[in-house]
């Protein structure tokens, strides 16, 4: 991922408080077979202390893949919101000839994946993520030998990623003038579509810690 020197983290709390945020939803990415192409696959997950925690289904051919190569990568995007080119323009210049851009947040883990297959493991790794998931605890006791999730484990294999590299990218036009990046700001608050709100809270929460971009 590439990332400007006025797009990269402020410091790891950043990322960290982002993602307990919340944002608990990425996208697995998997070296394929020889000879074929990569493995993406869309999924929920958790934490254990600096590991990630998921589980998937077992026919998934994710499987394969992962256990040819368990080098994998993890990412999580959010607050994320196309700025128009208008928006953009150089107050002395044409509206017209500004450039858009995309504004996001993104955090990338590489992780070395190890697979879950013991019952009780597994039973445990679902009891941290409903614990994550459904708080209130409003729902069946997790038990190898307790239905319904004890006939169901057999179904699913879980997966531990030890994270060994982070990246972070917060793209929200820090190097822009302190004027220029507050308009954007409200801006979107006004437009209110999609995810319009969180990235107008994500560009001024910046700000107040940026300021005037610094080279």
């Amino acid at each position: 991922m590439f990332i400007q020197p006025w797009d990269a983290a402020l410091d790891a709390t950043e990322w960290q408080t982002w993602i307990a945020g919340g944002h608990d939803f990425g996208t697995l990415s998997v070296n394929g077979l020889p000879g074929r192409p990569p493995a993406v696959v869309p999924t929920h997950f958790t934490t254990d202390g600096s590991d990630l925690l998921i589980h998937l289904a077992r026919p998934n051919p994710v499987w394969a893949s992962i256990e040819h190569d368990p080098h994998v990568t993890f990412t999580v995007i959010g607050d994320y919101a196309f700025i128009p080119g208008p928006w953009r323009a150089k107050p002395d210049t044409p509206p017209a000839d500004g450039v858009p851009t995309s504004y996001y947040a993104a955090v990338q883990f590489a992780c070395r994946a190890t697979v879950v297959d013991d019952p009780e493991a597994k039973a445990e790794l679902l009891r941290r993520q409903l614990a994550h998931f459904q708080p209130d605890g409003d729902h069946a006791p997790v038990a190898v030998d307790r239905p319904p999730y004890g006939r169901m484990l057999p179904g699913i294999r879980g997966l531990r990623l030890e994270v060994t590299e982070v990246v972070a990218k917060f793209k929200y036009d820090d190097h822009k003038p302190v004027e220029h990046r507050t308009a954007v700001a409200d801006r979107l608050t006004r437009r209110g579509n999609g995810l319009d709100a969180p990235t107008a809270d994500q560009q001024r929460r910046r700000l107040d810690r940026i300021g005037p971009w610094k080279a």
